[in-house]
């Protein structure tokens, strides 16, 4: 899985970093979301798919091998 993040999307709800905080961040003046981790460990992939469906702006993109 590759993870590529629109930060210019995001509206720094926060939903990513709720459930996949070891692939999402925020900045600290903003809010807007931080991309950790753009190859995440296969344990992660299922919180960092609800991420990208639960994502607001939808500015989450996932590509998977």
């Amino acid at each position: 899985m590759k993870v590529t993040v629109e930060t210019d999307r995001c509206v720094a709800a926060g939903q990513c970093v709720l459930l996949a905080p070891e692939v999402f961040d925020q900045r600290e003046e903003d809010g807007v979301v931080v991309l950790l981790d753009e190859t995440p460990a296969p344990e992660h992939h299922d919180a960092v798919r609800e991420a990208a469906m639960v994502c607001p702006a939808a500015a989450i993109h996932l590509a998977e091998s």
